[in-house]
């Protein structure tokens, strides 16, 4: 295979992944918003959203240029093994990218599924407390 075919393998599985990534992201933002509005509505905290909100844009934008520039680094890592291992890259491609789009799912969903345990673990805390106070 040469350096141009690898790297359109890589560039035609681009828009997918980035369909993924931004599909796990979408989740984030909506258990990201839930958390900000229950902890809003439940216990009139500040959640700590970020203000004005247009720095959440800013980061949220930031997060998918820095995707995409670790998603080129995996053809550019391919073609660096190519020249230094031309027997032992079969199955490179494949292996590396499907890692590649669980990490990056996983990243991604991360700040989702950590402030969903944390909000839990608050409710049932404060459930807790005002049960036993009764």
């Amino acid at each position: 295979m040469s350096d141009w075919e690898t790297i359109g393998w890589w560039e035609l599985r681009r828009i997918p992944y980035n369909l993924i990534v931004g599909c796990a992201g979408l989740v984030t933002c909506v258990i990201t918003g839930a958390g900000a509005l229950a902890s809003e509505l439940l216990f009139y905290a500040d959640f700590g959203l970020p203000d004005p909100p247009i720095f959440g844009v800013v980061i949220i934008f930031l997060y998918a240029i820095t995707a995409n520039v670790c998603y080129t680094d995996g053809w550019i890592v391919e073609l660096i093994f190519r020249k230094l291992w031309p027997q032992r890259t079969h199955g490179y491609a494949v292996w590396t990218l499907s890692l590649g789009v669980a990490l990056s799912v996983l990243t991604t969903l991360a700040p989702g599924l950590l402030i969903a345990i944390d909000g839990l673990a608050r409710l049932w805390s404060h459930y807790h407390r005002v049960g036993a106070a009764s």
